[in-house]
């Protein structure tokens, strides 16, 4: 059947107007872009502590654009894909780069080797998803867990000897620089179950709101006056949780087992049982922004 521009049928919505809420999410994803290009650059003119502040300025603008997308219904596909762009930038190569210009280009080869696979490990974390994310076989309690240590964590974790050294710390040698910067892109891409919170319903009682807000407030106030203290702290707790998540996951799954072999037990009623809606182990594809 030949195609007919003049067929009422024919789609006209990729010439058609876009509604502006639509632009917005992607506009933070763009500027998020741009952070973790710049910081890309002032690494290798030597601004350490300005292209770390440029990643962790990109990871703040990538935890609210799919808020924003969902507060004004402003989720598309190509904001879906443009976030994926935005995450193996700002996450995978930039932090690999400004690893190798601080410290692993003293190793040469070797260095140049540890930060391309932290940059890949971070596109397979990436690529691995958007794969995987319609899994019918998934379980309910799968939607607490990521899996793998999610992108923007492994970006902020990985610097943390760049941040021990603003600190005034000894610098690590460079060869243990990159043997962890190599655990971080393997948890990155192992099937490691990380608690990511994003099912769990947050309900603040009224006596604690206001307690709430002070608390964030002197949580932001403390990350501008001591910014190193803080993401060192925030590392070294993250990559402490991590053992707690994977035996949640499997407290979890042993529960899950024992509930379907209880259920499938001979002379007994099956029973329904209600759960949550599966939601993705990432929010990127569930707000499309």
């Amino acid at each position: 059947m030949p195609f007919d521009l003049n067929s009422p049928e024919t789609p006209r919505r990729r010439f058609g107007p876009i509604p502006v809420r639509l632009l917005v999410p992607n506009v933070i994803t763009l500027l998020a872009i741009c952070a973790g290009l710049t910081a890309i650059r002032l690494s290798t003119e030597g601004r350490m502590e300005l292209a770390v502040a440029a990643i962790v300025f990109a990871a703040v603008l990538d935890g609210i654009d799919g808020r924003v997308a969902r507060m004004i219904k402003g989720q598309s596909k190509f904001g879906a894909e443009l976030d994926s762009l935005a995450d193996f930038v700002n996450f995978g190569v930039a932090p690999g780069l400004i690893l190798y210009f601080w410290q692993l280009h003293d190793l040469n080869n070797v260095g140049w080797i540890a930060a391309m696979v932290f940059a890949i490990s971070g596109g397979l974390r990436l690529a691995r998803f958007n794969a995987t994310m319609d899994d019918p076989n998934k379980p309910a309690f799968a939607a607490n867990f990521f899996t793998g240590v999610p992108a923007p964590a492994g970006a902020i974790t990985v610097l943390l000897p760049v941040y021990m050294s603003f600190l005034g710390a000894p610098t690590p040698p460079a060869v243990l620089t990159a043997v962890y910067t190599l655990l971080i892109a393997f948890l990155m891409v192992s099937r490691l179950p990380v608690f990511s919170g994003k099912t769990v319903k947050m309900r603040v009682a009224p006596e604690m709101v206001l307690p709430l807000f002070v608390s964030v407030v002197l949580f932001i106030a403390l990350l501008i006056g001591y910014p190193w203290h803080i993401l060192s702290a925030c590392s070294v707790l993250y990559l402490l949780s991590l053992p707690v998540g994977w035996r949640s996951y499997r407290d979890h799954q042993r529960n899950a087992a024992a509930q379907k072999s209880a259920g499938s037990a001979p002379g007994q009623k099956p029973t329904l049982v209600v759960t949550d809606p599966i939601q993705h182990d990432d929010d990127r594809p569930a707000r499309l922004n």
